[in-house]
C-alpha cells in the first residue's frame, strides 16, 4: 500500500485477472521459500513513524500537501489523512551503533521538519491517538491526495454494503459510534519497526514477534483516549480493527484485516502469504505486466492486510528477494528516544526469543500469547499475563527479572555497542520501575488538571520538544 496506484475504479474482468496472478505469485513464492531462493544475509532495521500536523491550538491541521511540498525530503511521505505525514528511517545493518544511527538521523529530519512546520505556523506531535482529534475532523474532506486513499474507501465500503463503520469499544469508559468512511483509522498513528530476516531464521522470528507483542506494547502505550473517552491503554488497537472492518460484527476476528494473525508460523514464511490468499478478498485488483518474481500482486495484496506482525517482501541490491517482519504493534510517542529504546527492546527480545534452544511457540500457545497482546493494550504495565509456564504474571515483574535481561542477551548477540544496549535498556527499566508510560502520563496528567484536551496536548507538545524520556515528564 506504499506505493501510489494508477486507477480507482474496477470491474469483474480486473478482479479476475489480479487473482490469477496473485495465484502465480503465491505458487512461486512458495518455491522460492521452499528452494533457498530468498535471501540469507544478515539482519536489517528499519521503520515508519506517523506523525501529526497540528495548529497553534493542538487541533489537527490538514495541510500536509503543502508542508511536503516545502520539506523537499525523501524521508517524509504523505499519510492517509492530510493532517498526518509518515517518517522514515534509512535502514541499517544490526550491528554495533545501529540504533545511534537510527536516532542521529531521526533527530536531523525531525528538526527539518519542526522548522518547516514553524515556518508555515505549525507544530508536529509523535502520540498514538491525538487527544485533540474530532469526529468531524475524520473525513474524507481531509483524505490525502493520493488515489490509493480513495480506492481502498471505496472498496471497504463496497464490501460492506454501504454500512457505515461501527465501532464499539469498551473499556475504562464505553464508546460507540458509526462512521461514513474509513478515516477513523487516520485516528490511529504508529511507530512500525521493520526487522528485515535471513531466510533461514524467518519463522522462528515471525513467530518470537507474536510471542514479544504483548511486553512490547505493555511497555510502550501511549493512546489512552478518543474522542474524549478514557477506553483502553493503548485505545489505537481497537480502533484500527474496526475502522477498517469488512465482516459484520460478530465474525471470527482472524478474518479481519486487522489483526493479531492466524497462528505461528510452522515451516516457512510461504504459509502466510498462502493463508492471506485464501482468507482475505482482494480489495484493489492494479493488474501489472511486472515479472512474475517482482510479486507485484503479492506484495500489493499484503499491503491491504494490516496485521499487527506482518511479513513483507522486499530485494536486496541484486534483486534477490528477502523477508523483513514489519512489527506494527507500538504507537508513535512519546520521545524520539523512547520510540528508539522500544525498538532495541524488540529487537533484542525477539532475538534472544528466536534462538533460544526451547523454542517459546512450543510452551506459550499462540491463542495465549493474543490474549497477551490484548491485555496488554487494554491495561499497558499494570496487566497479568501468561508467559511460558506461568499462567498469571504481572507484567512488570516479567519485564524487570526476564525480559529487559533476555533483551540485553539477544543485544549482545546481535553484537549491539555495550553503551548503547545500557543506554536504551536503561530507559526502559526506568519505565517500567516509575510505571510512567505515554498512556500513564495523558491519564495522571488529566486526574490533576481535568480532561481539558487542548490543555493535554499543548502540554504533551511541551514536554516532547524537551526531548526527554517520558519516564522523567512531570505533571
Amino acid at each position: 500500500m506504499g506505493e501510489e496506484i494508477s486507477r480507482i475504479h474496477f470491474n469483474d474482468e480486473d478482479f479476475a485477472r489480479f487473482e490469477e496472478r496473485l495465484a502465480d505469485e503465491s505458487r512461486r513464492f512458495r518455491e522460492l521459500s521452499r528452494g533457498g531462493g530468498l535471501t540469507n544475509e544478515g539482519f536489517c532495521l528499519g521503520f515508519e513513524i506517523e506523525a501529526w500536523l497540528v495548529d497553534r491550538n493542538c487541533f489537527p491541521s490538514p495541510t500536509n500537501t503543502e508542508f511536503l511540498a516545502a520539506l523537499g525530503s525523501s524521508l517524509v511521505v504523505p499519510e492517509l489523512s492530510r493532517f498526518n505525514v509518515e517518517i522514515n528511517g534509512t535502514p541499517q545493518p544490526v550491528r554495533e551503533r545501529a540504533f545511534a544511527r537510527l536516532e542521529a538521523e531521526l533527530n536531523n529530519t525531525w528538526r527539518h521538519c519542526l522548522d518547516v512546520a514553524h515556518g508555515m505556523d505549525r507544530g508536529l506531535l509523535l502520540i498514538g491517538i491525538l487527544p485533540t482529534i474530532r469526529k468531524s475532523d475524520l473525513t474524507m474532506a481531509n483524505v490525502s491526495v493520493l488515489r490509493r486513499y480513495v480506492a481502498l474507501n471505496q472498496q471497504i465500503l463496497k464490501r460492506r454494503g454501504g454500512r457505515p463503520i461501527e465501532i464499539d469499544i469498551s473499556g475504562i469508559e464505553s464508546l460507540h459510534i458509526e462512521h461514513a468512511d474509513v478515516m477513523l483509522e487516520a485516528a490511529a498513528t504508529s511507530f512500525q519497526v521493520h526487522l528485515q530476516v535471513p531466510a533461514s531464521e524467518t519463522v522462528r522470528f515471525y513467530n518470537a514477534s507474536l510471542i514479544a507483542s504483548a511486553p512490547v506494547l505493555a511497555l510502550g502505550v501511549n493512546s489512552p483516549f478518543l474522542f474524549d473517552h478514557l477506553l483502553w491503554q493503548e485505545t489505537r488497537i481497537p480502533l484500527f480493527e474496526q475502522a477498517v472492518a469488512i465482516l459484520p460484527p460478530g465474525a471470527d476476528p482472524v478474518d479481519r484485516r486487522v489483526s493479531f494473525g492466524a497462528g505461528y508460523l510452522r515451516d516457512g514464511v510461504d504459509e502466510y502469504f498462502t493463508d492471506i490468499f485464501h482468507r482475505y478478498p482482494v480489495l484493489l485488483p492494479i493488474v501489472s505486466d511486472a515479472p512474475l518474481d517482482s510479486f507485484a500482486h503479492l506484495r500489493l495484496h499484503n499491503g491491504t492486510i494490516w496485521r499487527w506482525n506482518r511479513p513483507l517482501v522486499g530485494f536486496d541490491t541484486s534483486g534477490r528477494p528477502h523477508v523483513r517482519i514489519e512489527h506494527r504493534v507500538l504507537p508513535a510517542g512519546p520521545s524520539i528516544l523512547d520510540m528508539l529504546a522500544n525498538a532495541a527492546f524488540y529487537t533484542g527480545l525477539v532475538t534472544a526469543l528466536a534462538r533460544d534452544s526451547r523454542p517459546p511457540e512450543q510452551e506459550l500457545p499462540f491463542d495465549t500469547a493474543r490474549d497477551n497482546f490484548y491485555t496488554a493494550a487494554r491495561h499497558g504495565l499494570e496487566s497479568r499475563i501468561a508467559w511460558r509456564s506461568v499462567t498469571d504474571l504481572p507484567v512488570r515483574e516479567l519485564l524487570l527479572d526476564e525480559l529487559l535481561p533476555l533483551a540485553r542477551h539477544g543485544l549482545r548477540m546481535q553484537a549491539i555497542d555495550p553503551d548503547d544496549i545500557d543506554r536504551y535498556l536503561d530507559v526502559l527499566e526506568a519505565r517500567v520501575r516509575s510505571g510512567q508510560t505515554g498512556a500513564a502520563w495523558q491519564c495522571r496528567w488529566t486526574e490533576l488538571h481535568g480532561r481539558d484536551f487542548l490543555k493535554l496536548g499543548a502540554a504533551y507538545l511541551e514536554r516532547q520538544r524537551n526531548g526527554a524520556p517520558v519516564h522523567e515528564w512531570n505533571l
